[in-house]
């Protein structure tokens, strides 16, 4: 658990005593400029083809390294090494398929936890949060028995001889019990409870060594039950009065709303109103922020603008129920990234299985990034309700109202897709995708990869393929526009505040521990 509160001034934030100070005196904070790329020694030790001085020659059976002025490098250690390494080229050139590597034991449980989420009938903006719980306990858990990382929160002890895979299993299934356990009804959450439970079982069977098993489930338990106490009264269980207004530009319950709350198998089917969804949220303690309004936003434009206008007859002629104008691939587009978050932690499962990451790197990719979209959904709601801005569905309705003469309503106006119960500006959704991108692109070592995934539940099925994380981003943020429900403003900021919310995760937090 945490060490003696230091006096020591945070370098995050120049307070005294502060949350990052009481993690031990003994550590420093490196600031970035200063600190060594793990990243660029991570990739090079998995090198797939030979140095750019050498070339590949297979003779004998044996695989050498010749250099360019012809000599052979002894065959010792070095050589082995270099050998290893260039083992897929090898392949390649004998024609031999070597098996993808499989996903690691942080991987399976980041699956398991989005599928106790939806079990557990969890909204999007909720399940950030458990998604950031659940993966800053897996990394401090592992990172007790081998440090390589700087903690989260907690910071052991632990025994080395503990079991890493015990330590994942346990600190996620401990804060899957406390969270699942106070949402959703009855059913819910006996469903979401028996798949956890199943999931702990088969992970913790396939750890033949007793002892370890059981030091490694002590770890991640801990690490499991400081993250819940750290937790416990953040505020995400509590409200906040909201009254809507009532004039143009300003938000109100309006019909075909998504229930926050259980989700539903047809987004199109629902109709009704509903009131707005959780106005406290952007009360809730941020998981890296320094507060929910550290960042902030200009604002949406004024109505009477030429970028409302243009906003305006972009999301009414391709966001409409009933368009000619949006294409097959938009409409795809909008189906894709319903989803959400999970779609973000299958693209991060993703690449660290194609780049082989290993559990403890895995760890650290899936903490920063599900913490930085848990602060991009505070962030975001933060704002949301100081502008409180109307949606589409609502302005175009009213669009004869607005005082702009380039806006022509349409009473009988629908989304292409339902859209959600709060106000426009800015767009979560972008908020969280700026964030993701901006981890995925630090942690890995730059913005571009080549990627498929493959769409969840409501619309299972639907691939799609990038060539790097910002263009993710932006396919995401566009998402909103093509489904009707959000104005281009709102999308366009949104992305802006999720890559300060996602530089501030990656600048100060987990960093790699100084040998």
């Amino acid at each position: 658990m945490r060490r003696a509160r230091s006096s020591a001034s945070c370098a995050r934030c120049a307070r005294t005593r502060c949350r990052s100070t009481t993690r031990g005196s003994t550590r420093r904070w490196i600031p970035p400029s200063r600190r060594p790329c793990s990243s660029t020694a991570r990739r090079s030790s998995r090198r797939s083809t030979p140095p750019a001085t050498g070339r590949l020659r297979i003779h004998d059976c044996r695989a050498r390294l010749v250099a360019k002025g012809g000599s052979i490098m002894k065959r010792n250690a070095r050589v082995l090494g270099i050998a290893v390494a260039t083992l897929g080229a090898v392949a390649c050139l004998l024609g031999i398929a070597l098996a993808q590597p499989a996903a690691n034991e942080v991987l399976q449980w980041n699956e398991t936890t989005m599928k106790a989420i939806e079990a557990n009938g969890q909204s999007a903006v909720q399940s950030t949060r458990t998604l950031a719980m659940v993966q800053g306990a897996v990394h401090d858990a592992l990172n007790a028995i081998n440090r390589r990382y700087d903690a989260y929160y907690f910071e052991g002890p632990a025994d080395a001889a503990a079991s890493p895979d015990a330590a994942v299993a346990a600190a996620a299934h401990t804060v899957l019990v406390g969270v699942v356990s106070s949402f959703g009804s009855p059913a819910q959450k006996g469903a979401a409870l028996a798949l956890v439970e199943q999931a702990y079982a088969t992970s913790l069977s396939r750890v033949t060594d007793a002892p370890a098993r059981n030091k490694g489930v002590a770890v991640g338990r801990a690490a499991g039950a400081a993250m819940l106490t750290l937790r416990r009264d953040d505020g995400a269980t509590k409200d906040a009065p909201y009254t809507p207004g009532m004039g143009p530009g300003r938000w109100r319950p309006h019909p075909n709303p998504v229930p926050p709350n259980p989700p539903i198998a047809n987004p199109d089917a629902a109709r009704g109103y509903a009131p707005s969804n959780v106005p406290g949220w952007g009360n809730v303690t941020p998981f890296t922020l320094l507060s929910a309004s550290q960042f902030w936003l200009p604002g949406p434009p004024a109505l009477t603008s030429p970028t409302y206008a243009r906003d305006f007859n972009e999301v009414k002629n391709v966001g409409g129920k009933v368009s000619t104008v949006r294409t097959a691939d938009q409409t795809e587009i909008a189906r894709f990234w319903f989803e959400g978050p999970g779609a973000w932690n299958t693209i991060a499962r993703t690449v660290a299985v194609s780049r082989s990451l290993d559990a403890r790197d895995s760890a650290r990719l899936l903490a920063l990034m599900n913490m930085a979209m848990a602060d991009a959904y505070i962030a975001g709601f933060r704002i949301r309700y100081v502008y409180d801005s109307w949606r589409p569905i609502t302005a175009i309705r009213e669009g004869d109202n607005d005082g702009n003469d380039a806006t022509a309503g349409d009473p009988t106006w629908d989304s292409h897709q339902n859209t959600p119960a709060v106000s426009d500006y800015p767009s979560t959704q972008s908020v969280f995708s700026g964030a993701a991108s901006v981890v995925l692109a630090s942690v890995l070592g730059g913005d571009q990869a080549k990627f498929t995934v493959t769409s969840g539940k409501p619309f299972e099925g639907i691939k799609r393929s990038f060539t790097s994380f910002s263009q993710t981003a932006r396919e995401s943020a566009d998402s909103r526009v093509y489904a009707g429900i959000h104005f281009r403003s709102a999308c366009e900021d949104g992305l802006v505040l999720g890559r300060k919310v996602g530089q501030r995760a990656v600048a100060l937090y987990l960093q790699p521990v100084k040998k």
